[in-house]
């Protein structure tokens, strides 16, 4: 049987718990540049955050982004983003947004846009956006978020353990910093899209970490105590290890198709805004729920009195197998089905 088959039916035998001190070692790296960028450099939020102008115009004179900086400098809006879109019917549509302007700056924006792409002024979409909508949806999100938060911890806690609930909630805080962090360190603008995108990556983020966490106890009580905790994980994400390969699998290539087709291709620059951090996020999410939250539990649990005895008894065993259980099972079944000895009596010589 070839290594993928084993993988298939989940009786492979990857070590995952003895180098947890190596992905421990590589996430804190990767959380601390992302603590160093969100303290140095912060977001880039759209207008929709700053408060600001978004205006969009056919591009029916073909200009390039070159062009339309250029004509952009001339009025002294050098740093205003500028984005190409496809509006349909293969029409390119240019759309620029800029810091708030008063109505002499609006008027100058209006008829550059114009010249520009060579289109009338009312041929023109200009809105002004205050940054009370980013707010709004920022404050929301967070409500959002620290409800389910308290939700999912009084669930774990009450289908698992509490210490089961503090290794996914650390395992999506984890997905959260790093999918943040990367929007700060490449400096790749904050929308109302992206933090929908965000509180989307949670619930998979969970769930990933919750399959494992269900074969974790199913297998703790079967086995108990006869082998350590750390086998017993590392047993439990052998066989869930192809379930949550496919699941991730099924889950980014759509993802990756919204990203690449959608916002690249056709140029919808919404799904790119969506699609790109629901992409990190569940790829976050699928690294955490195996190296991360798992080999935290086991940490937790190895504490304890009862797992501490036995690691100490089985140092050394390797790694615990679906077969090797299934055998000891067997072995169980049939002492318990087999009738006792009649006890043997022994003579007395006078």
């Amino acid at each position: 049987m070839n290594w993928a088959q084993k993988m298939y039916r989940g009786e492979t035998s990857i070590d995952f718990i003895s180098r947890r001190k190596t992905y421990f070692i590589v996430s804190g790296i990767v959380l601390g540049l992302i603590l160093g960028s969100v303290s140095l450099r912060g977001f880039e939020g759209s207008v929709d955050f700053t408060g600001g102008v978004i205006i969009d115009a056919p591009n029916v004179a073909g200009a390039t982004v070159t062009e339309v900086r250029d004509a952009l400098d001339e009025i002294g809006l050098s740093a205003a983003r500028v984005q190409f879109t496809d509006s349909g019917a293969g029409v390119q549509s240019v759309l620029i947004q800029t810091e708030a302007l008063d109505n002499d700056g609006q008027d100058a924006l209006i008829a550059t846009v114009a010249q520009i792409t060579g289109v009338s002024t009312a041929d023109t979409n200009l809105s002004a956006v205050g940054p009370t909508f980013g707010a709004e949806i920022t404050a929301r999100a967070i409500r959002a978020l620290v409800i389910f938060l308290i939700v999912v911890a009084v669930f774990i806690s009450w289908r698992f353990e509490w210490k089961m609930a503090a290794a996914g909630l650390a395992a999506l805080f984890h997905d959260l910093a790093i999918t943040a962090g990367i929007y700060s360190i490449f400096s790749i603008q904050v929308t109302p899209a992206t933090v929908i995108a965000i509180l989307t990556i949670l619930g998979y983020s969970l769930y990933d970490t919750v399959v494992v966490f269900d074969k974790v106890k199913e297998n703790v009580d079967e086995i108990g105590t006869r082998h350590s905790f750390a086998e017993i994980a590392n047993l439990s994400m052998n066989q869930v290890l192809m379930r949550s390969l496919n699941t991730s699998m099924t889950s980014l290539v759509p993802v990756g198709s919204l990203l690449v087709v959608g916002s690249i291709l056709l140029g919808a620059a919404t799904l790119q805004e969506f699609a790109l951090a629901l992409f990190i996020g569940v790829a976050a999410g699928t690294y955490s729920s195996i190296f991360i939250a798992t080999p935290l539990l086991t940490v937790w649990k190895e504490r304890e009195e009862d797992w501490a005895r036995a690691a100490r008894r089985r140092s050394g065993a390797g790694v615990l197998t679906a077969t090797e259980v299934t055998v000891e099972a067997a072995k169980e079944r049939v002492a318990a089905a087999a009738p006792p000895r009649a006890p043997k009596h022994r003579k007395k010589h006078r």
